[in-house]
């Protein structure tokens, strides 16, 4: 293989790759001089050019003339007198020699070798500007097509084929998706691994119900209004803090928009993930308020310093409050950053004077055990006796084990 055919084969592949030409000639030109390194030891008195575009390639070595008895004969940039005169005839000491070294006197494996060694450095080079690419645009939405469904996750191709990955731990539990169809997610993270950038997307990060916000939403998109909290259990509910910089805008209205046209498209997308839009507030009591509606508070009890608010509704809201297995009631308390209690507020007249209150049992139950209890609104013994092993293992986080216990110690109160 000649100069013209490397340098040619090897320009259609950095072109087809989308290098640049200085790139290439960098490239070209490091890995001439390698090949130079390994055969005469050193580069510095070689001058290599390089013409890309017809195939040209010239590589000029220069040496100083020496007198055959000095000691500097053995320098990489020295030449005896008798080995430049077999050059040219005239030449005499002190003069320099310039001698065309051609591709061909590097035998055809290092040649080969070459041709490998530059088509490797163009792959690397593309996975380089892949990752930086990509690192640049963690949290941007990307659409992208399913390419191969795998056990543990989805290979997506972006419009310029590069490879994108989506785990399963970062789809909602209800996608479900065929090879071929289009996928929104955001960047979440790029790795690189042995050399080969790894780009990750995620649909349950909070971010990327963020970026369907501003996608759907133009107030948010131009910024009148902001998203100030996000907090999910993708898939199922999520809770949207939002503030407008406008008073004559409604945010949560300008979210939602008429009879849900703006926010049905992104429920959709969430797979039916139920959305609360809330209109943020510096007010935490009002903020609390609103994070729990529809539920209808009677009055809280806020703790600064243990971060606990405590919040007292009537026996018909606490259900609404805590919502299916606590989920409403974890992410209220997620969104607005403190731990929330729930309890029940029940009139005089109602109570039993024969119940007793959890806290009554505080030598025999743990004290987080006796936590868990009061968030999902129970506050006595009878009250947690009413309902079922099963209904106490579903809306807490207790073990089947633990709640066992409970309900003896509870019961043996009664006896």
């Amino acid at each position: 293989m000649n100069s013209v055919e490397l340098i040619s084969s090897f320009s259609d592949f950095a072109r087809e790759k989308n290098i640049d030409k200085p790139t290439m000639i960098a490239v070209l030109e490091e890995v001439f001089r390698t090949m130079i390194r390994k055969k005469f030891g050193a580069d510095e008195n070689f001058n290599v050019i390089i013409n890309a575009e017809s195939g040209d390639l010239e590589m000029w070595r220069s040496r100083e003339i020496v007198d055959d008895n000095s000691e500097d004969i053995w320098d990489f940039d020295k030449i005896p007198l008798s080995e430049a005169k077999l050059i040219e005839p005239d030449f005499e000491i002190g003069e320099e020699v310039a001698e065309l070294v051609r591709l061909e006197d590097f035998g055809r494996r290092v040649v080969q070798t070459a041709r490998q060694t530059l088509i490797q450095k163009i792959k690397d080079i593309e996975k380089e500007g892949l990752y930086e690419k990509y690192k640049d645009l963690v949290g941007e939405l990307v659409t992208s097509e399913v390419y191969q469904i795998l056990g543990r996750e989805l290979i997506l191709l972006d419009s310029e084929d590069n490879e994108l990955v989506l785990p399963k731990t970062e789809m909602i539990s209800k996608d479900r998706f065929k090879k071929g169809e289009t996928i929104k997610a955001i960047i979440h993270k790029v790795e690189m691994a042995n050399g080969t950038p790894r780009i990750i997307l995620s649909r349950v990060s909070p971010v990327f119900l963020e970026r369907l916000f501003e996608q759907e939403i133009p107030e948010i998109y131009d910024g009148t209004i902001t998203i100030r909290k996000i907090v999910r259990e993708p898939g199922e509910r999520a809770k949207v803090a939002v503030e407008s910089f406008d008073d004559r805008i409604d945010p949560v209205g300008a979210c939602v928009g008429m009879k849900g046209s703006r926010i049905h498209g992104i429920v959709r997308e969430l797979q039916n993930e139920n959305i609360d839009v809330i209109n943020f507030t510096d007010n935490l009591e009002l903020l609390v308020a609103r994070t729990l509606s529809p539920a209808k508070l009677n009055s809280m009890a806020i703790d600064k310093e243990r971060r606990r608010i405590s919040v007292y509704l009537n026996s018909d809201q606490v259900s609404m409050a805590i919502g299916r297995g606590g989920q409403n009631i974890k992410l209220a308390g997620k969104l607005v950053g403190y731990e929330i209690d729930v309890f029940r507020d029940v009139p005089k007249d109602e109570l039993d004077d024969e119940d007793v209150e959890l806290t009554e049992f505080s030598n025999e139950i743990e004290a987080w055990i006796l936590d868990e209890l009061h968030k999902i609104g129970l506050d006595t013994a009878k009250q947690v006796l009413a309902l079922s092993k099963e209904e106490l293992e579903r809306r807490t986080e207790l073990e089947e084990g633990t709640i066992d216990e409970i309900l003896a110690v509870l019961r043996s109160e009664f006896e």
